[in-house]
C-alpha cells in the first residue's frame, strides 16, 4: 500500500499564520474543526477519505499551531485565502461545532465555492432559538443542564459526555489532549463571542442553495440536535442524518457511521 501524497505548510495573513495540511488526492474536502480541537482533530476522517479526496486539515486562527489571533468573525476569511493559496476552484466542507460559524459564513458569502456541506452537531450563526422547536427544546435545554453539571463533576469534556467518557475511556483522555494543545487561548472568551453573534434566524437559510448533510449525535448535550432537522427544511437542498448512541462529537466517538454518512452524502451530491 502506497500512502497517499501529503504536504503542510502556513498560510500568512495580516495578522498571522494559520497551519494547514493536504493528504490524498481528489476532490478537495475541507475540515473545520471545532473549539475543543485542531487539525489533528480529523485523524479518523482523513485515512478514511484521502484515498479519493484531497482532504485538507487546519487549525483555526488563535489555535494550536497556528498563530493568527483568534476571531471568529474572520474565519470565512481565512478559508477563502486558504483555498485561494492552494488553487482550488470549488471545495467540500466538513465543519463540527465551532467550524459551523466558518462553514455558514463560507456559505452565505461564497456560494459560488462550494460543492457542498456538512454541518456536524452546529448551526454556526444561525440562532437554534428561532426555528420553532419550542417545547422540544426546552426539554433538551434542561436534560443538557443536568448532564454537563454531572459531567463537570465526573472530570468529562462535554463535546465527549457521559457516554463517550464511559464507553471509550482512551478516545476521551485524547480529545482533551488535543484540546489542550490551544492552551494560551481563553476558549470561554472565544464561546461568549460567538454566543453573542448567533443571531441570524433558520429563515436565513433558504437563501443557501448549497447541498448540505446536517449531521448529529442523538445524546448531543452541547448543540441541541432537535433543532437540525427543523434548520434543514429551511434549505431547499438540506437532509438530516442523526447517530444513536453519540454525543457532540460524532466524528470522534462514532467514526465508521460519521464516515459513512458522510460518504453517502458525498457520492450521491458529487456524482
Amino acid at each position: 500500500m502506497t500512502a497517499p501524497p501529503r504536504a503542510k505548510g502556513f498560510l500568512t495573513r495580516p495578522d498571522g499564520r494559520i497551519y494547514y495540511e493536504t493528504t490524498g488526492s481528489g476532490p478537495a474536502l475541507v475540515f473545520a474543526h471545532g473549539l475543543g480541537g485542531n487539525h489533528l482533530s480529523w485523524w479518523q476522517q482523513v485515512p478514511a477519505f484521502s484515498d479519493r479526496y484531497t482532504c485538507i486539515t487546519f487549525s483555526h486562527r488563535g489555535f494550536f499551531p497556528s498563530d493568527a489571533p483568534a476571531n471568529q468573525d474572520l474565519y470565512a476569511d481565512d478559508l477563502l485565502a486558504l483555498i485561494d493559496h492552494l488553487g482550488l476552484d470549488k471545495i467540500v466542507i466538513v465543519a463540527q461545532s465551532m467550524g459551523g460559524w466558518t462553514a455558514v459564513n463560507f456559505a452565505f458569502a461564497h456560494a459560488h465555492r462550494l460543492r457542498a456541506m456538512v454541518l456536524a452537531s452546529t448551526s454556526g450563526p444561525i440562532d437554534p432559538r428561532q426555528c420553532g422547536a419550542g417545547a422540544a427544546l426546552e426539554a433538551w435545554h434542561a436534560a443538557s443542564v443536568a448532564s454537563r453539571e454531572k459531567g463537570a463533576a465526573l472530570g468529562v469534556h462535554p463535546a465527549m459526555g457521559l457516554r463517550g467518557a464511559r464507553e471509550q475511556p482512551a478516545m476521551h483522555f485524547l480529545y482533551r489532549a488535543v484540546d489542550e494543545l490551544s492552551a494560551s487561548l481563553d476558549k470561554e472568551k472565544l464561546r461568549a463571542r460567538m454566543t453573542a453573534v448567533r443571531i441570524r434566524p433558520a429563515s436565513d437559510l433558504a437563501a443557501v442553495q448549497t447541498p448540505t448533510l446536517w449531521l448529529t449525535g442523538a445524546e448531543d448535550m452541547v448543540f441541541p440536535s432537535v433543532t437540525a432537522p427543523l434548520m434543514a427544511a429551511h434549505m431547499p437542498h438540506a437532509r438530516h442524518t442523526e447517530i444513536s448512541r453519540a454525543g457532540h462529537s460524532v466524528y470522534f466517538e462514532r467514526p465508521a457511521e460519521f464516515n459513512t454518512a458522510v460518504s453517502a452524502f458525498l457520492l450521491e451530491e458529487l456524482a
